[in-house]
């Protein structure tokens, strides 16, 4: 099972984690990105997150799909956030059900860093000093954590 959604409202983390919650799993992972009141030393007030949705929805159900079929993990489901979002606000979740706690951190971790690769999601932040400026993610997604790339990360 997976499920991938782009919401303009907040969503409940009890709606997102429900079916997650699977007798067959031995592992829960979770990931929550939440909008933060500093980035690079400049006081944030709130951001802004613009996307396109029917690119997105279509991207964020195909590396779901991929996590599912890479981890053997029994369920997957992640949620990004649009529009104005508040210090604090919940921008994005990941949540991973498997059989072994190892594939679901190994596809929660996989998830994230393809959501900010490939999520035509853009953001905005606003700054407490100055005007809005739209946020450059330049990021080093390759984690270089020992494990290599993410590979076929399937557990026996």
């Amino acid at each position: 099972m997976s499920s991938f959604l782009i919401s303009a409202e907040p969503v409940s983390l009890d709606t997102l984690r429900a079916p997650l919650l699977l007798s067959s799993a031995g592992g829960y992972c979770s990931f929550e990105g939440w909008v933060r009141e500093t980035n690079d030393g400049r006081a944030v007030s709130g951001l802004d997150y613009v996307s396109y949705l029917p690119l997105a929805q279509s991207e964020g159900e195909r590396i779901l799909a991929e996590a599912h079929a890479r981890f053997a993990v029994s369920a997957v489901a992640a949620m990004h956030r649009t529009g104005y979002l508040a210090i604090g606000d919940l921008a994005v979740w990941i949540g991973v059900s498997a059989p072994h706690r190892d594939a679901a951190f190994r596809a929660c971790r996989f998830i994230i860093d393809e959501i900010k690769k490939r999520l035509p999601v853009w953001k905005k932040e606003h700054y407490l000093d100055g005007e809005a400026e739209w946020v450059a993610c330049h990021h080093d997604h390759d984690h270089h954590d020992g494990h290599g790339d993410h590979g076929d990360e399937r557990m026996s």
